[in-house]
């Protein structure tokens, strides 16, 4: 299971409560330093606390950037699916009659398999659904195929079939940005390491300054765990937060349905 799956409503408290805990423990190491020693620095400690906290700040960047790019590619992807669906479906125009009627069909059900796969509610049924646009890919491109042999000159399947291909180059190219590229767990581990690190540190100098716990430390767990919280919302194709609208879809799908004009 990937962190990024988990969701954001549980991630925000439990990554809260973490920062709570290593900013207490970093606080209690540093009184109990402070109290047996002076040798232990200001100073030092903050340049240590600094540049840990610089580290932090450029994961946090660097992770963030990765899944804003992929949450802009998946909206773009819905827009070129739709123009690829749309366009090979006007292009079924150029088959036989009976075969048009049956890729008009056929194409409808793949709509409605597509659209079912981009509800959250159905995720554990995905794969199927995936399986099933699939089959309804190899059986469109199997009529174009015998369409093309027998007339190999024609330039209307030709245009019919270039189409269909990129209708499949996109499906695969979708799946692959949204439901298989996540942020690895070794990147979530180690920004949670740099976390504990950071909020130890941040402790720690706040004993060693000899200052009082003040609700400015909670602003901090809070502010860090906000950004980890809408990063692990962006990196979830299923998050109810930012769902991408499946707009530009449905609209292809209600054209499906309309009746042609005479």
């Amino acid at each position: 299971m990937n962190i990024s799956d988990t969701p954001a409503w549980l991630i925000f408290p439990i990554t809260v409560l973490i920062i709570g805990l290593m900013i207490e423990l970093g606080f209690r190491l540093g009184f109990s330093v402070q109290r047996k020693t002076e040798d232990e620095k200001e100073s030092s400690v903050s340049a240590v606390t600094a540049s840990v906290l610089a580290l932090l700040a450029f994961i946090l960047a660097f992770t963030f950037g990765i899944v804003s790019d992929r949450y802009d590619a998946r909206k773009a992807l819905v827009r070129e699916q739709a123009i690829t669906i749309s366009t090979a479906y006007a292009r079924t125009d150029f088959l036989p009659d009976a075969d048009r009627t049956e890729a008009q069909d056929m194409f409808r059900s793949y709509m409605d398999a597509l659209l079912a796969a981009a509800e959250q509610e159905n995720s554990d049924a995905r794969p199927d659904l995936i399986a099933e646009m699939n089959q309804i890919n190899t059986d469109l491109w199997a009529m174009g195929v015998e369409h093309a042999r027998q007339d190999p000159g024609s330039e209307m399947i030709g245009l019919y079939m270039d189409s269909l291909n990129s209708m499949s180059d996109v499906q695969a190219l979708r799946d692959a940005v949204a439901l298989q590229a996540k942020i690895p767990n070794e990147i979530w581990i180690a920004l949670y390491a740099l976390i504990l690190l950071a909020m130890v540190a941040i402790g720690y100098q706040t004993a060693i300054a000899k200052s009082r716990r003040s609700w400015t430390l909670l602003l901090l767990a809070l502010s860090f765990s906000t950004v980890v919280a809408l990063i692990a919302v962006l990196d979830n194709p299923d998050s109810r937060i930012l769902h991408i609208s499946q707009q530009p879809l449905i609209q292809v799908q209600e054209s499906m349905t309309e009746e042609p004009a005479t």
